[in-house]
């Protein structure tokens, strides 16, 4: 939200991509006030009652800018998502949006240079990468958000990983 209680235009954004999309309309226009310049990785969360109903990103930007970026990620958080059957028009008002647009990624040595209150996490062994967003609830440790990390990614425990983390811009 702004200063003045209203949802940020990304998240905004998001919203009209995903009702577009479920009602068979031509997407929004991308061109936004406030709108982040350059391109950038962005994830795009859905929560229904509090629970997850959707979350999609991009580690590295896929889109030539950020408002692109969000409205790709939105409709594939509502509809891609193989964790959750696609949303239904009816339940869009039930659902909240985050945004969250990531930083540049940053190598870091150990476990003890991460903070999972402050940075996101990825794990790389391969071609195989785990992202873990920042600030997620119960997610109280590094060694946490790791292991989280290394599950979604399909890497084991006794493999050797490289270690990255990175900033967000979290919208909600």
């Amino acid at each position: 939200m702004n200063k003045a209680g209203q949802p940020h235009p990304l998240v905004v954004l998001a919203r009209l991509a995903i009702v577009s999309h479920l009602s068979g309309d031509p997407p929004p226009s991308t061109e936004i006030p406030g709108d982040p310049a350059g391109a950038a990785g962005a994830f795009v969360s859905l929560k229904k009652a509090g629970q997850l109903r959707g979350c999609i990103g991009t580690i590295s930007p896929v889109q030539p800018d950020v408002a692109r970026e969000v409205l790709e990620n939105a409709v594939s958080a509502a509809t891609k998502d193989p964790r959750f059957p696609p949303v239904t028009l009816d339940e869009v008002d039930d659902i909240t949006i985050s945004v969250d647009v990531l930083g540049a990624p940053e190598p870091v040595s150990g476990l003890e240079e991460l903070d999972p209150q402050r940075y996101g996490v990825i794990v790389k062994c391969g071609l195989r990468k785990g992202l873990l967003l920042p600030d997620l609830p119960g997610i109280t440790t590094a060694e946490e958000q790791v292991r989280i990390a290394r599950l979604k990614a399909g890497i084991g425990t006794e493999e050797v990983v490289e270690l990255f983390r990175f900033e967000v811009e979290r919208y909600t």
